[in-house]
């Protein structure tokens, strides 16, 4: 199934969904992402309020085709994310209409975090995220950028798509500046995952911690955020190299925090059979105490 295949919620159909699922599944961390979420600008100013009062730390993923609301610039807990698509001349003609004058224009006044997937026609230019980075990070609006690679489906052939060299060009660039641009908030433990990405969701952090829903609040995108069939061979998501980036921290140089997460998911899945199976049981041993009850009824006696 596709987007356009499925229902899309607004008013307080969507902001009721929403809080349900929240009520129910507790999330600490959630993000609303693409198409654009300020597509539903009225509902996410209302909604906001509501998910920091629950302790929920929110984040608005965007282009920032429109303004955004101007009571976010105070909210803490709140990280909005500014998707750009490298420099000026590239990013406007791929992301218009949220060109780069109409970004700085709609982000005056906020502190956002801009994010940029990086793709084999930048690498095929030297200097490109230098420049990319001398461009945004000075401005007062900037509080911080985030880079990802792109990511290919399984099969995928794209102009986007980096090769091996490029993609280790990526690294040395990203580990370099760093140094240089302290808004490049990527520490180098996570820039070096970037080499020896999860094999597959089942050994990805981020997939295994994290639910994604799309636009009708029911349809689970599977077996990542990236839906369909990654090639995790490729992945650039700079999420998951976070947390892989956690899971290969050894606590006391010995125990991987990995081990101690993944034994952890284990235990869960068996406590959560094992209470599936109780269950199952208590419900069929209610049974003969209901059955001769509705026996005498029927007889009448």
């Amino acid at each position: 199934m596709t987007l356009r295949g499925l229902r899309d919620r607004k008013g307080e159909e969507l902001i009721d969904g929403i809080l349900e699922i929240v009520d129910r599944l507790q999330p600490l961390h959630l993000s609303f992402v693409g198409g654009d979420p300020l597509v539903r600008y009225r509902e996410l100013e209302i909604m906001i309020p509501l998910l920091l009062d629950r302790g929920i730390y929110v984040q608005v993923v965007t282009s920032a085709f429109r303004p955004l609301s101007p009571g976010w610039a105070t909210l803490t807990r709140l990280n909005v994310v500014v998707s750009i698509d490298g420099l000026q001349p590239e990013h406007d003609v791929r992301r218009g209409p949220a060109t780069y004058d109409r970004i700085l224009k709609n982000i005056a006044g906020h502190k956002i975090t801009i994010h940029c997937t990086i793709t084999g026609q930048m690498m095929k230019r030297a200097g490109y995220l230098k420049e990319f980075l001398k461009y945004w990070t000075p401005r007062a609006e900037i509080r911080k950028v985030w880079f990802s690679l792109f990511t290919l489906q399984v099969g995928d052939r794209l102009q986007e798509m980096l090769q091996p060299q490029e993609r280790l060009q990526a690294i040395a660039d990203m580990l370099a500046l760093r140094k240089e641009f302290p808004k490049l908030d990527m520490p180098a433990g996570l820039i070096r995952q970037f080499a020896t990405p999860p094999r597959s969701p089942k050994d990805c952090v981020f997939a295994l911690t994290t639910r994604t829903l799309s636009a009708d609040l029911k349809t689970k995108i599977v077996p990542c955020q990236f839906g369909g069939n990654p090639d995790c061979g490729s992945c650039g998501c700079v999420a998951s190299m976070g947390l892989a980036a956690i899971a290969a921290y050894r606590l006391g140089s010995i125990v991987p925090v990995g081990a101690i997460f993944k034994a952890s998911v284990r235990i869960g899945h068996i406590v959560h059979a094992r209470s599936k199976q109780t269950a199952e049981l208590q419900a069929v041993e209610e049974v003969p105490r209901v059955l001769p009850q509705s026996i005498k009824n029927w007889r009448g006696v």
